[in-house]
């Protein structure tokens, strides 16, 4: 069985389908902040199987335990946290407060119940302000903002686990994947699961796609300033079903023979940049839609561009991606547009 923290989320959901289809059993712990009950009812209709759920929060250490005591875990997918850049940059005690906390607590339980493979829900943000492109797992890592400064933290809070496993002598040592995901866009073919953020979407797509329905006046494009190709900013934008698939590579992985050493990273992108525009310009031409925009002051924390080399995660995992610009678009359009009101009226 794999355990998901913050199963029920956007990329969560996404993930419990692909385990499922890849003959996993899921449990889903997920305190419901920023999710919803319905998405993993989605879940099971899209895929036939029961979802085990567990509302509650992962910085109680009384539910891990119960739930490592009476479930047979086999490893952890850790997508639990807060994630917004913004709201990191105003809130930066919460995020570490949240961030930190909540991978201890899971680390503390998985090490008291033996269970030792972990995959990580890293970020690019890791890489800081890029000063080479594409970006390598090797590069140095530094934050811009405190989420990123999280994830860097958490990171390196990992890599001391299988150092101790060494002084230790451990017969069972740890083995985690780090996954530095770029930028997450998308939804299921189905239209059934997709992102549905609280309040005012943090993240470029959902932006997009609430504005072309008319739930947004205007879409804001934060920076048209960047030394880029259009002056706004460029990211490696993934699509979400391409991510999920990602770690049940990882999973795979760590639960094979040859298992994984230690901690190891892995990008997870396309390997190229999309600027802003020219993911709205894409989003208004595939779907025949209209997207009005305004150029906006920049974000604090935002960096001109950021992409991957993906190689790694190719060489090591047997993964890539597959699903282009225009199955992003239309993917994402078809949720917005079967859903305007999102799970929590649908639910």
């Amino acid at each position: 069985m794999i355990l998901v923290t913050g199963g029920a989320g956007y990329i969560g959901s996404h993930t419990c389908v692909e385990l499922i289809e890849s003959g996993y059993d899921v449990l889903v712990l997920d305190n419901l902040s920023n999710s919803s009950r319905e998405s993993l009812h989605r879940v099971e209709r899209l895929t036939g199987h029961k979802v085990s759920f567990v509302e509650g929060d992962v910085r109680n250490g009384d539910i891990l335990n119960v739930l490592f005591d009476t479930h047979d875990i086999d490893a952890v997918i850790h997508f639990a946290g807060l994630k917004a850049v913004g709201e990191s940059c105003e809130c930066p005690i919460f995020y570490y407060e949240n961030n930190i906390e909540c991978t201890l607590k899971l680390v503390q339980a998985m090490q008291d119940h033996n269970v030792k493979n972990l995959v990580f829900s890293s970020s690019a943000t890791v890489y800081g302000d890029p000063q080479k492109l594409p970006l390598t797992e090797d590069m140095p890592l530094s934050a811009t903002n405190p989420y990123g400064r999280s994830k860097l933290i958490i990171e390196e809070m990992l890599r001391d686990l299988p150092r101790a496993d060494e002084l230790t002598h451990s017969d069972n040592p740890w083995s985690v994947a780090l996954l530095r995901y770029f930028n997450p866009v998308g939804a299921h073919k189905s239209g059934q699961i997709g992102e549905d953020p609280n309040g005012i979407p943090n993240n470029l797509m959902p932006f997009i796609s609430q504005t072309a329905i008319g739930k947004r006046d205007c879409l804001s494009v934060f920076g048209g300033d960047y030394n880029t190709c259009d002056g706004t900013g460029v990211r490696d934008y993934i699509h979400v079903v391409d991510l999920a698939k990602g770690h049940v590579k990882a999973v795979q992985r760590l639960l094979s023979e040859q298992g994984l050493d230690g901690v190891q990273a892995f990008n997870l992108g396309t390997g190229h940049g999309i600027s802003v525009l020219e993911m709205v310009n894409a989003f208004k031409d595939c779907n025949h839609v209209d997207v009005p925009y305004q150029i906006s002051d920049r974000r604090p924390g935002d960096v001109a561009a950021c992409y991957a080399d993906v190689s790694r995660a190719q060489t090591e995992l047997g993964w890539k991606a597959e699903l282009g610009l225009a199955d992003m678009v239309k993917d994402s359009w078809r949720w917005q547009s079967r859903n305007p009101e999102g799970y929590r009226v649908i639910g």
